[in-house]
């Protein structure tokens, strides 16, 4: 645990910071302007590790903290009253406790979506490109081509799941390549709409006709498994399939047997369904034990990487912006839905 002192005058408002790293840290301090009491805590919030919780008007929350109704009630009980989340998914947060026990939450809605969007790219090229294949095969002495042909992005059909800013900058970019754009997403943003390369489709002709298919959807009910057995099998064969989102967009039982058989080529995956027992941190010397996630390491046309889409320095620079920006709304008085960027049961 580590403290950073605020001035007295604001001593009273402390932030409790979980699940935190050294680059965090650092870039939370130097974007603490509103001089506010940080402690950082290296570990997850879970219900094992509330009590951590004591003392703190706020915490600040990220991707893999449980904030389920048996943490929310005891964080509550300590004197918690806004949960400051640091990522833009609230999923893993139980919106419907935090209303029964007083709590706001608050969250980062849009820190960069180039950094999503250009990760995407990044995973699309290193995936058909083999780059990671043919880097390690230069690093023993082997210049051999085969097994490294690849396809031009250009003249290929993209489908783009959501359309929001992270997949209106994505499209930009495949636009860029050449591409025909196919996009889906419950509202038709007119700025896509109006544009000659792009259409908007349903999804079962987006899976039937794209030779990408890049996800950038919020994990919801209705989104959950969103690529599964069923929709796997009317996509082309040999797809390209990249998730940025949220590693529950993906049944990934369904998209192993898809790989097996082919009819997905390839997979760039920067979120896993389970990832919060591995992401973020460094088994190098330890056993993986989710049968799934080493099932998906083996293949040499898969590329995982861990939650990394959102690290740039200017994204990391707009989350903190964002979150103290947050906390000050709070601190005048702001609450649940009243707060720019608030979530609530009912605001769904």
């Amino acid at each position: 645990m580590k403290g950073q002192d605020a001035p007295e005058s604001l001593q009273a408002l402390r932030v409790a910071v979980f699940d935190t790293k050294p680059y965090l840290e650092q870039i939370l301090a130097e974007r603490n302007r509103q001089g506010l009491a940080l402690t950082f805590f290296e570990h997850r919030l879970t219900r094992d590790t509330a009590m951590s919780a004591e003392g703190f008007q706020v915490l600040c929350a990220f991707v893999s903290d449980v904030l389920d109704a048996a943490v929310v009630e005891r964080v509550s009980a300590l004197g918690v009253e806004l949960v400051a989340l640091r990522c833009a998914g609230y999923n893993n947060v139980d919106l419907a406790a935090c209303e029964k026990h007083g709590l706001s939450v608050a969250r980062v809605p849009a820190y960069s979506p180039h950094s999503v969007a250009e990760h995407s790219i990044a995973l699309m090229l290193a995936l058909n490109r083999r780059i990671a294949r043919a880097h390690n095969r230069v690093r023993e002495g082997n210049f051999s081509l085969d097994g490294l042909l690849g396809f031009e992005l250009h003249g290929k059909t993209a489908g783009v799941v959501g359309t929001g800013r992270i997949g209106r900058c994505t499209v930009d970019i495949l636009l860029g390549f050449g591409c025909r754009i196919l996009a889906y997403d419950k509202v038709q943003h007119e700025d896509l709409a109006g544009r000659a390369e792009v259409e908007y489709v349903d999804l079962d002709r987006l899976f039937r006709e794209s030779d990408v298919i890049s996800l950038y959807v919020p994990l919801l009910p209705e989104t959950y498994h969103l690529i599964n057995a069923d929709t796997i099998a009317k996509m082309k064969p040999g797809v390209m399939v990249i998730n940025t989102s949220r590693g529950g967009l993906v049944d990934t039982t369904a998209l192993i047997e898809g790989l097996k058989s082919g009819r997905i080529g390839s997979a760039g995956l920067d979120v896993y369904e389970e990832e919060s027992e591995y992401f973020f941190e460094d088994f190098s010397d330890a056993i993986i034990t989710d049968d799934l996630l080493a099932r998906l390491l083996t293949f040499n046309n898969v590329l995982v990487t861990s939650h990394q889409a959102f690290f740039t320095r200017e994204a990391l620079a707009n989350i903190a912006d964002t979150t103290f920006e947050n906390i000050r709304e709070f601190q005048e008085g702001k609450r649940g839905p009243e707060l720019t960027n608030g979530v609530c049961a009912k605001c769904e």
